[in-house]
């Protein structure tokens, strides 16, 4: 039999440096939803480092975080950049000017990053770890947008402030002056890294667990409020920064409400006033109309934006209600059943809990009936399905690799999925021989009067019941939740009777085996 061992937990980890660990897949609840089992993320720390690449996996640690880090910096930038603009007049300070610079410093290494960080494919689930894939990738798609959201602008302030301060000549500090003005302008398009802020929530999202619809839905609200809160934000300094492009108009509405000499802050929230006053369509922030014709269009403007964001909230409050994933709703009402099922029975706390821990493992956080659903289709795409799902596991029997696809293909419809969870026992020594097991993902203990050994992904055990009838000849346990494959015996032999050239060879197989016992 093919008996491999388990690899050692960590080995990939334990074997590398520290910074290199940093770049791997770690073991966690996301990783584990993807791959299945910590064998099959081990084997992907293996291909990561096989591969002798430079790459950032995209379930690492240092991804993860980077991730956090990266949304944080963004936000702020996107709150401080049109605060500058608009109110701060070239007097942000060393402490602004320097958060400047380090941000389009960070920008730019991210966008050199981008060109290392391995991709999640929405068709895949196995990570892209090739460094021209990853390039051609991001080139197609975000890379425009990424360098001009992170040109460094904040370089150009503070070389231009330095000059201004350090040049005494009239003439040239007014054309200084109209210059910075430019720069401060043209430093609009770094407000482009809002589309950063969606894709690193979208990354949030993917981070935290697959099987929690709670953090999911935690995370879309929390990034549809933020977007608004943007809205509003940006708003507000747009109501104060058009005045101040024509120089404070003598009917604008900063001279009328007294705010030329008030604190930043004061400015600040009679703009925000203003602007939200118009969105939600109240008033205007102030009992008269426009007085000219850029304050009216500054109104219908705003007004515009708050319909659209009127329409954003309803449209995803209504798709957070109606369009859940139908598959999870079923799971919930199945697990509501199930609940009331037990608490009637009044079964023990403990056996409550596996079996609720079982039903997560069997279905992962969502309810389908395979059966029906495979029944549906034609006998064609079904032999597709369970060669995708199955065929590798079968061909890695010995006696199954010489026959040909037919037999194969009559089988896989025989197999039917089991979950098990840690420290049942799956068979058992001297006990009648009705299945085989195909190890899909998990870690199962297989003893016999003389040894034990462990059994992983892609292993297999009970087969010599399927030639001779007979009883298992060990004992299997679970030491992990183990996703199987099981082909009864039954099922094998009815499968026999139409396949006779086969049925011949494996009789003369069991008849060795027989015989070398």
């Amino acid at each position: 039999m093919n008996r491999s061992r388990r690899p050692a937990a960590g080995v990939p980890v334990a074997s590398t440096c520290g910074w290199k660990a940093l770049l791997l897949p770690q073991q966690n609840r996301q990783s584990l939803y993807v791959y299945g089992s910590e064998v099959a993320v081990e084997k992907e720390c293996i291909r990561q480092l096989q591969s002798g690449v430079w790459v950032i996996h995209p379930f690492s640690q240092i991804r993860s975080y980077y991730i956090m880090c990266m949304m944080a910096i963004t936000f702020l930038n996107l709150i401080g950049i049109p605060m500058e603009i608009a109110f701060l007049d070239g007097r942000s300070g060393v402490g602004w000017e320097g958060f400047n610079v380090f941000s389009d410093t960070l920008f730019l290494i991210d966008v050199a990053l981008n060109f290392r960080m391995g991709i999640i494919s929405e068709d895949s689930e196995v990570a892209i770890l090739d460094l021209k894939q990853i390039r051609l990738c991001y080139l197609r798609t975000w890379f425009i947008p990424d360098v001009i959201a992170a040109f460094p602008i904040g370089y150009i302030l503070l070389i231009a402030d330095l000059q201004f301060q350090s040049d005494p000549n009239s003439s040239k500090a007014s054309r200084m002056m109209r210059i910075l003005m430019f720069v401060r302008i043209l430093s609009l398009v770094r407000l482009l890294r809002v589309s950063r802020l969606v894709r690193f929530f979208n990354e949030v999202e993917k981070i935290s667990n697959a099987n929690l619809d709670v953090v999911r839905l935690f995370f879309r609200v929390l990034s549809l409020f933020m977007m608004i809160f943007l809205l509003c934000h940006w708003n507000g300094c747009i109501q104060y920064f058009i005045p101040m492009l024509e120089e404070f108009p003598s009917d604008c509405w900063i001279r009328r409400e007294n705010l030329m000499n008030a604190t930043v802050g004061e400015k600040y929230s009679f703009g925000v006033f203003r602007a939200l006053s118009q969105m939600i369509a109240l008033s205007y922030g102030s009992t008269e109309t426009p007085t000219n014709e850029t304050e009216m269009w500054i109104v219908m403007v705003s007004m515009v934006s708050g319909a659209l964001m009127y329409t954003v909230l309803v449209a995803n409050t209504a798709a957070i209600i109606t369009e859940g994933d139908p598959t999870a709703q079923a799971y919930k009402s199945k697990i509501s059943h199930l609940e009331h099922y037990m608490t009637f029975m009044k079964l023990p706390a403990d056996l409550q809990l596996r079996i609720n821990k079982y039903y997560q493992a069997r279905f992962g956080g969502k309810w389908f009936d395979e059966r029906d659903i495979l029944n549906l289709v034609s006998s064609s795409l079904k032999e597709e399905i369970l060669t995708i799902m199955c065929a590798r596991l079968v061909y890695k029997v010995p006696m199954f690799q010489s026959f040909n696809c037919n037999f194969i293909n009559a089988l896989l419809v025989k197999l039917q999925h089991e979950v098990f969870q840690e420290g049942d026992f799956i068979i058992r020594q001297s006990a009648p021989g009705d299945r085989m097991f195909f190890i899909e993902h998990g870690q199962v203990l297989e003893e016999t009067e003389s040894s034990q050994r462990e059994l992983c992904d892609g292993d297999y055990f009970g087969e010599t019941c399927l030639l001779t009838r007979g009883k298992h000849v060990s004992t299997v346990q679970a030491l992990t939740t183990c996703q199987a494959f099981s082909l009864d015996v039954d099922s094998f032999h009815s499968t026999l009777d139409g396949f006779p050239d086969v049925k011949t060879e494996l009789n003369k197989i069991a008849l060795q085996q027989q015989e070398s016992v």
